[in-house]
């Protein structure tokens, strides 16, 4: 079955609206029971289909009104497969009812007369069915509960008084019982004056027969089903609203994309009118204008910002494309100061290699290289006479970095003198950092200003230099003997996880 759920109105609007229904269910019962008599007593228990009950309502004001209702209950008892006896019993109830709005909640309470017959059997020897009957006052009630989608929920009660009881002889005979239940509304479809309702049931029924002779009767039933419910409205459903006039508009496709690749740039920001759009992953923003020109301004990380323009026209697309231009990385300078390391005065002639750009010292020894990239960079210096010196700077986006590289002397007397300075690339701080020389067996320690003095042998060496908190560097040199060798080394520091 196709449900189409109807879109609530106002549900205190609806119900009151409520002319009459008629509720047509079908189900399947679940009995289970027992009677006591002079013989061996008798127990049951199954399940029977064929449940069958209409109930039908109406209303002559927006409270009072009156129900009917009539249930076929089919009954079989059986020992295994073996059918022993039943038969169907008749309920049948009518009276007048008064409903109430609690809000959006709807309570209705009914009393009315109600007949019931009841399953009596002769002798739980041989059991037969035979019906009892009880003639009642009913009290009966009712709350719907609105839920979400126009669902409402419903649950409801029935007490009897009884007012006589009789077995299938005709005899006198007592009998209690109620009933309680539940059920959930779903709305199905309206057709002008005329609803329908899909209504998922569920209800428990107690009853109990006690004869003259002091047999006694009793039967539990717990009924499941659905049920169909027609309802009558006495108004007529309201004309649709007017349709709104249309505004004129247009529709503007836009794309981002690289210069130079063609590549689309999913995440740009784009600018339209006084509203900021973000690109999605084909790099495309779309939207809904009025017609005329219209200013666009587009930034993507990486570019430099762009502007561009379009007309739009009524119920027409435009389609633009803004080509962004990638910016230029950034770059940073360095300024090597090339001096002499015994008396300080400065090269002029010197080659210095900064990565693979070579340059010379001018007058002042000095040498600049511009256009580096950010991040460290290995500088060779050289000079006839002089021995040569390898150095590390860090260069930095936007700024000038300065590194000063002395050079020693190639004079050769004795053995040979290796000094320098131990600093962190972080900020050029000097460290009190730790020299060893294994071939020789030499632990030195530079000062606090990260001067060290080491004096060897000619030979080649494997020096290994380490400090808190930064990366150990071991590196390769070879002295002459008399020669006096400066070797400078900056530490990388530890990054922090």
């Amino acid at each position: 079955m196709l449900l189409v759920l109807v879109p609530p109105a106002s549900a205190r609007a609806e119900q009151v609206a409520e002319h009459a229904s008629l509720r047509l269910r079908y189900g399947v019962a679940l009995r289970d029971g027992q009677q006591a008599d002079v013989g061996p007593g008798l127990t049951y228990e199954g399940l029977t289909p064929n449940d069958l009950a209409v109930v039908g309502m109406g209303w002559v004001g927006p409270w009072l009104g009156a129900w009917a209702g009539v249930q076929r209950e089919a009954f079989d008892l059986k020992e295994g497969a073996l059918r022993i006896t039943g038969g169907s019993l008749l309920r049948a109830s009518v009276g007048p009812r008064a409903r109430l709005f609690l809000g959006p909640v709807r309570a209705e309470v009914g009393a009315g007369y109600g007949f019931a017959q009841l399953p009596l059997f002769g002798s739980s020897a041989e059991p037969v069915l035979a019906r009892g009957v009880r003639h009642a006052a009913l009290v009966n009630g009712r709350v719907l509960v609105p839920l979400f989608l126009g669902l409402k929920l419903e649950a409801r009660g029935e007490l009897p008084v009884t007012l006589a009881a009789r077995d299938a002889s005709g005899a006198e005979a007592e009998a209690t019982g109620f009933s309680a239940g539940g059920a959930l509304l779903i709305p199905l479809k309206r057709v002008s004056r005329w609803g329908g309702t899909l209504v998922l049931d569920f209800q428990h029924v107690r009853d109990t027969v006690t004869l003259a002779d002091g047999t006694r009767s009793e039967q539990r039933l717990r009924r499941v089903g659905a049920a169909l419910e027609l309802t009558w409205n006495d108004f007529a459903p309201a004309a649709a609203p007017p349709a709104p006039a249309r505004v004129p508009a247009g529709t503007l496709s836009l794309q981002v994309v690289d210069a130079e690749t063609g590549a689309a740039l999913p995440g740009a920001r784009v600018v339209v009118g006084d509203v900021e759009r973000v690109a999605d992953a084909q790099g495309l923003v779309e939207t809904e204008l009025p017609p005329g020109e219209v200013a666009v301004r587009v930034s993507a990380e990486g570019h430099a910002p762009e502007e561009a323009r379009a007309t739009v026209e009524d119920g027409g697309r435009a389609a633009l494309e803004v080509r962004a231009r990638k910016l230029p990385p950034p770059t940073g300078a360095l300024r090597v100061t090339v001096v002499n390391a015994q008396n300080g005065v400065p090269l002029p002639g010197v080659r210095v290699a900064v990565g693979p750009t070579e340059v010379r010292t001018d007058m002042m020894g000095q040498a600049r290289v511009k256009d580096l990239a950010p991040g460290p960079v290995a500088v060779t210096v050289k000079s006839p006479g002089f021995r040569p010196a390898e150095e590390a700077a860090v260069v930095v986006a936007g700024q000038e970095s300065a590194l000063s590289v002395p050079l020693a002397s190639e004079r050769k007397s004795g053995p040979a003198t290796l000094t320098g300075l131990v600093r962190s690339t972080r900020g050029g701080k000097p460290l009190a950092a730790t020299l060893r020389i294994p071939q020789v067996k030499v632990r030195t320690r530079a000062d606090a200003k990260g001067a060290f003095n080491v004096r060897v042998k000619g030979g080649t060496y494997r020096i290994t230099i380490s400090a808190p908190g930064h990366l150990s560097q071991t590196k390769s040199i070879h002295l002459r003997d008399g020669e006096q060798a400066i070797f400078n080394v900056d530490l990388f520091p530890r990054q922090k996880r």
